[in-house]
C-alpha cells in the first residue's frame, strides 16, 4: 500500500523587517529569518516603508507597495535572493 504525501502550503502571517533582517512568521508556527542584504530595495527603504507590507493571496507572498518589492514564501524557504544581491 502506498500513500501520497500531504501537500502543505507555507503561508505568511506576519512580517518584521529590522535594519538587517527580514523575519516572516508562518501560519504553521515556523519563522524564516534572512539577511536584508538579500533584498537591496528593502535594505535601501526607510523603516516606515519597510513596515508597510501586505500579504498576497492567503499569505503566499508579501508586497511592499512603497518599495515596489514582492517576495514569495516559497522563494524565501528556498533561499532565493534578489538578482545581484550579496
Amino acid at each position: 500500500m502506498s500513500s501520497l504525501p500531504i501537500e502543505i502550503r507555507s503561508l505568511a502571517r506576519t512580517v518584521v523587517v529590522s535594519d538587517d533582517e527580514l523575519t516572516v512568521q508562518l501560519a504553521d508556527g515556523r519563522a524564516i529569518t534572512v539577511p536584508l542584504v538579500w533584498f537591496p530595495r528593502l535594505l535601501a527603504a526607510s523603516p516606515e516603508a519597510r513596515g508597510k507590507w501586505e500579504l498576497l493571496g492567503d499569505g503566499e507572498g508579501i508586497h511592499w507597495p512603497e518599495v515596489d518589492e514582492d517576495l514569495s514564501v516559497d522563494g524565501l524557504l528556498a533561499g532565493n535572493r534578489a538578482r545581484g544581491a550579496a
